[in-house]
């Protein structure tokens, strides 16, 4: 039983700290340790919910159950598979849904390793449309599609599209809708509620927050497609190690103390750096005059932890995060600790060489605002 089947309504931080917990039963811990087993003891017929490593295991029934109370408050009806990476997640539900002769509209601007999915769709016969997630551009490729994934915000551009919008058109179609809601996690939208069919997201950034696990998961409310999902994870292994996936149980807890302050010092970076003449390409969803945020506010209810903007040059970008105390250079995003990282260094996304990712963590504003106004000073020098 949840803590919300005794208490219905409850807050974002109440429900952070309960979810998925099992009932208290003396002399047990709270958040049980996890369970490390290839097979389990089945006598007789096999029946019952464990009976194999590669297929169930205690210690994801209990993470999964804790995502679907986040990303689907107050439902029954919602099932959640966990994975061993986000890409796996995403892999999951594309694979499984589509077959060769189907359509798939995807964003052209979206998670760095899309264009890879692209060319693997592709030579399983699948056709593969894209358009920018701005302006809701994917309403145009919906005709004869099966499936539409977005991804909003976008990273690294933090556009945003209308999920509900484009999700009443699919549906009007007969197509499916995935939802990438990593950037947002379920404290700041919920896919599902604004008609998708599945969301999808990577555990490893801000849903676990520190770095140090790699995770994903699926959600959805349709049981049929989720069979699907299911049968996929079977056949390839994608599954992940109880370490991990209770490691991830147990950082839900915080989730919503470290999204607050994550979200209150992106905010407070993006607003910093609005008065700063070397700063060009400024993108927040939470300022109230970025292009994004009228969509946003409307369908979010916090605005994540990225910030993006652009310095003039590659040069100039690298003598800032080579000044910065305070951030790490290092890709992804959603830590505890601040981040930041020159996106041009990869190739592949189409950004200005000095464009930065910005991602803030959970130190003092004041500390961390100072921090960046210093290394943009010494970089200007």
């Amino acid at each position: 039983m949840s803590a919300e089947d005794i208490v219905p309504d409850l807050g974002d931080g109440t429900r952070a700290v309960r979810a998925g917990l099992p009932d208290p039963v003396k002399h047990e811990p709270t958040l049980p340790g996890p369970v490390f087993a290839a097979h389990y003891h089945l006598p007789g017929d096999p029946t019952g919910p464990y009976t194999y490593g590669r297929d169930e295991n205690p210690t994801w029934t209990l993470l999964e159950r804790a995502i679907g109370e986040l990303e689907a408050p107050g439902r029954d009806d919602v099932e959640t598979l966990v994975f061993p990476s986000g890409m796996a997640a995403i892999s999951a539900v594309l694979f499984s849904q589509l077959s060769a002769g189907d359509i798939a509209v995807l964003p052209n601007d979206g998670y760095q390793a899309l264009p890879l999915v692209h060319e693997q769709l592709r030579s399983y016969g699948i056709e593969v449309r894209t358009a920018p997630t701005a302006d809701n551009a994917q309403l145009d490729l919906l005709d004869g599609a099966r499936l539409l994934w977005l991804e909003t915000p976008s990273n690294p551009g933090l556009d945003v599209c209308d999920v509900r919008r484009l999700s009443e058109a699919a549906r009007a179609r007969g197509c499916l809708v995935a939802v990438d809601n990593t950037l947002a996690t379920p404290l700041g939208q919920r896919p599902l509620e604004l008609g998708a069919d599945f969301s999808v997201a990577s555990g490893t950034k801000q849903l676990t927050g520190h770095g140090d696990v790699l995770l994903g998961y699926v959600v959805s409310r349709d049981a049929s497609l989720m069979a699907g999902v299911r049968r996929w994870r079977k056949i390839v292994g994608a599954i992940p190690g109880p370490m991990e996936a209770w490691l991830a149980h147990r950082s839900l807890a915080t989730l919503h103390l470290r999204a607050d302050r994550q979200n209150a010092n992106a905010l407070a970076v993006a607003e910093a750096l609005r008065g700063r003449r070397e700063v060009t390409g400024l993108r927040y969803p939470g300022l109230p005059d970025d292009p994004s945020h009228k969509i946003a506010a409307q369908q979010m209810r916090r605005y994540g932890c990225v910030v993006s903007f652009t310095l003039p040059t590659r040069a100039r970008a690298d003598r800032f995060l080579d000044a910065l105390r305070l951030v790490d250079d290092a890709t992804s995003f959603g830590g505890v600790r601040s981040t930041a990282e020159r996106r041009g260094r990869w190739g592949g996304d189409a950004v200005p060489e000095g464009f930065i990712r910005f991602s803030a963590g959970a130190e003092d504003t004041d500390d961390l605002v100072a921090d960046v106004l210093r290394a943009l000073d010494v970089a200007t020098d």
